[in-house]
């Protein structure tokens, strides 16, 4: 368990923030710029000092102001990745590897991490030589091979292009699935949040807004502002069930029936998350006939979203909580109204890899489309 409840004020910000979460898997930290996002780690870390407050990780107890505990960074066994790296420059690869360890490793131990990351061809080249992802590669290493008991990672990829984020995404999924260490993931990125995380703490304008599994709070309209409008959605726990090699699209079962993807090489069995952007979903009163549109699933309105604007935001239950993004006027012409029985609208090409994260035991490693 992760206990976090402190109070840090510098200059005309502050922060006033107080959650718990459980300490197995990814906890992300997700807000806009300026939250306390990094404000927030850099207490975890002990790089910044809390003015008051109690930080504590399964039972041991990092800070506490009333009991003057203040446990220094270098004795925390906390990792740190930062956005750029900070690598030395001067040294190799595995220089920079080695300046990581805490205590004493056996080669076996310091080859797994190698192998982990895919390091072994970088290992006597210098920081200037490699690619912005390589960087990150490697000082995710030199983290691990600090042995922590607690892995912070703030924005990593942050400073790459498409193609690297994509990289580096894929062995953070491999790490949280072979090392198990709990980590603490900061970003204002929406698709890593999906991709990565189990529980996710949002913060806004220093304080914390709400906390909880992924799935049910990326689904809550009344946190819409928090997670993002233009990118909102649900998250909906998904099994592979089969790909049809004639159709070129894989069959995913979910709680309320099947949804229809591009073509993945996933295995039958492997669990993983699906997000559904509300401006991917069109709604209808009766099961339509010939369309191109390939997920069509019954439901239930249950919420309709607040305001006078043109667009409005419906909630739909087909088995889990779903949204649609609607004009206003579709929604009075059509009498939409909650308690009715609707078909919620959803084209297969809508999901590609960035709407596809891990699940609870396994992890998404491919292209969907």
């Amino acid at each position: 368990m992760i206990e976090v409840d402190v109070q840090f004020r510098r200059d005309t910000f502050a922060l006033n923030a107080a959650f718990s979460a459980g300490s197995e898997g990814v906890i992300a930290i997700f807000g806009r710029s300026g939250s306390g996002k990094t404000t927030l780690i850099n207490l975890l870390a002990g790089l910044e000092r809390p003015g008051t407050g109690r930080i504590a990780i399964d039972g041991t107890v990092l800070f506490d102001s009333d009991a003057g505990i203040d446990i220094p960074p270098e004795q925390r066994r906390v990792g740190y990745v930062f956005q750029d790296g900070r690598l030395f420059p001067h040294m190799t690869v595995q220089r920079n590897l080695v300046y990581g360890q805490r205590g004493a490793l056996s080669d076996a131990e310091f080859d797994a991490i190698v192998r982990l990351l895919d390091l072994t061809p970088l290992l006597d080249r210098r920081p200037g030589t490699l690619s912005g992802g390589e960087k990150q590669r490697v000082a995710i290493g030199r983290a691990l091979l600090a042995q922590p008991k607690l892995l912070l990672m703030d924005e990593p990829l942050a400073s790459l292009d498409a193609g690297r984020k994509a990289e580096i995404l894929t062995y953070i999924e491999r790490m949280r699935e072979e090392v198990r260490l709990p980590i603490v993931y900061v970003s204002h990125s929406s698709d890593e949040i999906v991709r990565l995380a189990d529980t996710l703490v949002l913060l806004s304008d220093g304080t914390v807004a709400a906390v909880g599994p992924l799935e049910d709070l990326m689904s809550r309209l009344d946190l819409r502002p928090l997670t993002g409008r233009y990118e909102a959605g649900a998250v909906i726990p998904a099994t592979v069930a089969r790909t049809q090699p004639e159709t070129q699209l894989t069959e995913l079962e979910f709680p309320g029936g099947t949804l229809l993807v591009p073509a993945t090489d996933l295995p039958i069995g492997h669990e993983l998350r699906v997000r559904v952007r509300a401006r991917d979903v069109s709604l209808a009163l009766a099961p339509p006939d010939g369309i191109s549109t390939l997920n069509i699933l019954r439901g239930t309105v249950t919420e309709i979203g607040d305001g006078s604007g043109p667009l409005v935001d419906v909630l739909v239950d087909i088995g889990c909580p779903i949204w649609a993004r609607i004009s206003r006027y579709a929604l009075q012409s059509l009498n939409i109204q909650v308690g009715n029985e609707i078909y919620a609208l959803i084209k297969a090409v809508s999901f590609d890899r960035r709407s596809m994260g891990h699940g609870t035991a396994n992890r998404a490693s491919n292209d969907a489309g």
